[in-house]
């Protein structure tokens, strides 16, 4: 029994020693390999019931493989900007491009790195047939709320390749009005002022304001009357408003009531009134009531501070650009640059219990445990980095030092078969 087992340990030895040169073939095949994890075996002893220190019969080893997920590689750069890496804690969700055209709702798969670029359909995509996911931004560039436990809401990362444009949809003006035109004998001059504004085809239109004193007979009115025209409706106007600016010494200069005589309601807590142009409506920051910004009413210039709105004019995307916090941006040749995803991190308990599959990739499972998504850089996460790849976790060095060592076992229980065959022999001829 103990020699029979002697060779039964042998021939585990052989297949634990070759299960393991098998795992260090493939940590060197992938050298160079973004994103690669290195498998690890370990050998553990496997001892039978009922051995004796009279009688011992030998077990052999088992062989354990586990793939070292949390273990990453070097953080290099390249010359691509959407060459992705995640530098700590934390993995980019991707799918696999033909099972989600196939089904629309494809498994999760995480992947720490990855070189992404436009596909003829306008997805960030790998070469190896991966897309990049990621939550939809509304159209002023904010993320909502999504489920942070599920793949819901998150959407293959897509650009439009055709021409687009952004209509305006809100204005801030910051000007100074003089007091000294609204005192009795001044000559009630009109000041003008001219607003561009893009149109729903990225047209170029304007609004034109006037603002016109009230001159008193006498004092000082602090009063003005200011009206908005379209251009795009043929200079027809869309809103009047008389303005009454404060004198006290506390808020001297500020606005103290606004009169809407015409076009949307005056909000005196936010200083946001409605005006319908032609492609529909803009809202204007003229100022709240009693505060500083917008409109001021101070000494004897008119002084145009700044205009500030969004919208742009019809341009080609040029490039995609990502930041640390995963906010993903196409960048126009207007100038204009748009926020249209945020791609989050995914975080699990256990690392090493994903299943590896093909192209760097990993797929949750039980032994993983459940993830969660965070915004990159929150919670235990790290941050995202553009240009930028992440090397292979192998580490040749050592794999060729654990070469030497699986090749100096693998030889040792070879010749503990070849020693249990010659005594098994030896067994044989006391019979002769």
């Amino acid at each position: 029994m103990t020699i029979s087992s002697s060779l039964n340990a042998g021939v585990s030895g052989l297949s634990g020693n070759a299960s393991r040169l098998a795992a260090i073939s493939d940590n060197i095949a992938n050298s160079s390999t973004y994103g690669y994890r290195r498998v690890e075996t370990d050998f553990t002893a496997l001892v039978l019931s009922g051995s004796s220190q009279r009688a011992y019969t030998a077990g052999g080893t088992q062989v354990d493989n586990l793939r070292l997920i949390d273990k990453g590689g070097a953080i290099v750069t390249t010359s691509n900007a959407t060459d992705l890496a995640v530098d700590g804690l934390g993995m980019l969700p991707v799918v696999s491009a033909s099972e989600y055209e196939a089904t629309g709702e494809p498994d999760l798969l995480l992947t720490s790195t990855g070189s992404f670029r436009l596909d003829e359909n306008g997805f960030l995509a790998t070469e190896s047939g991966y897309y990049l996911m990621g939550w939809p931004a509304n159209l002023d560039g904010s993320i909502p709320s999504y489920p942070r436990d599920t793949i819901d809401g998150l959407e293959p990362v897509q650009f439009s390749l055709s021409l687009t444009g952004d209509p305006t949809t809100s204005v801030s003006v910051a000007l100074n009005l003089p007091a000294t035109d609204t005192e009795a004998g001044s000559s009630g001059e009109v000041h003008n002022l001219s607003v561009e504004y893009f149109d729903n085809l990225g047209v170029s239109q304007s609004i034109s304001m006037t603002f016109t004193p009230t001159v008193p007979a006498d004092g000082m009115s602090n009063e003005w009357t200011i009206v908005l025209t379209d251009s795009a409706q043929d200079g027809a106007v869309i809103g009047e408003y008389v303005v009454t600016f404060d004198d006290s010494r506390a808020a001297g200069g500020t606005i103290s009531a606004v009169t809407v005589v015409s076009g949307g309601a005056y909000d005196p807590v936010t200083g946001l009134l409605s005006v319908d142009v032609a492609g529909g409506p803009i809202e204007f920051d003229i100022g709240a009531v009693g505060e500083n910004g917008g409109l001021s009413q101070l000494s004897d210039s008119f002084a145009p501070i700044s205009i500030t709105k969004d919208g742009s004019s019809v341009g080609n995307m040029v490039s995609v650009a990502v930041d640390e916090n995963g906010y993903v941006s196409a960048l126009y040749d207007t100038g204009e640059s748009r926020v249209l995803y945020q791609v989050p991190l995914a975080d699990l308990p256990n690392y090493n219990g994903m299943v590896a599959v093909d192209g760097s990739t990993f797929k949750p499972s039980p032994e993983s445990g459940s993830y969660f998504l965070w915004n990159a850089g929150d919670g235990p996460t790290g941050a995202v980095k553009s240009f930028a790849r992440q090397e292979s976790a192998t580490d040749i060095a050592q794999e060729l030092t654990d070469m030497i060592r699986t090749q100096r076992a693998y030889s040792s229980n070879a010749k503990v078969i070849q020693t249990v065959d010659e005594m098994l022999q030896e067994t044989t001829n006391i019979k002769r």
